[in-house]
């Protein structure tokens, strides 16, 4: 069993995920425990995000100048942890997004790395290896002058 082979990367970001629903359970019950937590961070938000959402709603059923009533305090706190919370998770998820992209970017860049640095090394090789082979041409070609200069040998029969 090879333990190198095991994404143990892969581990950390399931864990991660499955930690941040209870961090924004957490910061949502925060939020409606806190009075400042809840008037300046929960309810801006969620009042925003029912304006946004009722405009919308009537322009598309066709009522253009319609004054949309705020939410109540309950409502909108509870709108407004419900938002943050899926805005962490979200954000928790569009980390492990990134730092997922940029590991396997590195991942590749270094794989390009070495498979250059092989290349180069080949080429260094190719280039001693041609080297070698002329150096033996021409010694080849010495030898071969030096044998047809020399005088034929004497037969003795």
């Amino acid at each position: 069993m090879v333990v190198g082979a095991f994404p143990m990367a892969k581990l950390l970001y399931l864990g991660v995920r499955q930690l941040s629903k209870p961090v924004a359970n957490r910061i949502k019950a925060g939020a409606r425990r806190s009075e400042f937590f809840k008037s300046y961070i929960c309810l801006p938000p969620a009042q925003l995000y029912h304006w946004i959402e009722m405009k919308t709603k009537m322009r598309i059923m066709g009522f253009r100048g319609a004054a949309v009533k705020p939410l109540n305090e309950d409502a909108a706190a509870e709108l407004g942890a419900e938002l943050l919370g899926e805005t962490i998770i979200f954000l928790i998820g569009g980390g492990c997004l990134v730092f997922e992209y940029s590991r396997q970017a590195w991942n590749s860049r270094r794989k390009d790395e070495e498979l250059t640095h092989t290349i180069n090394s080949l080429q260094v090789q190719i280039g001693e290896l041609a080297l070698t082979t002329e150096t033996l041409d021409a010694q080849l070609r010495e030898v071969n002058r030096l044998l047809l200069s020399l005088p034929p040998a004497p037969s003795g029969k």
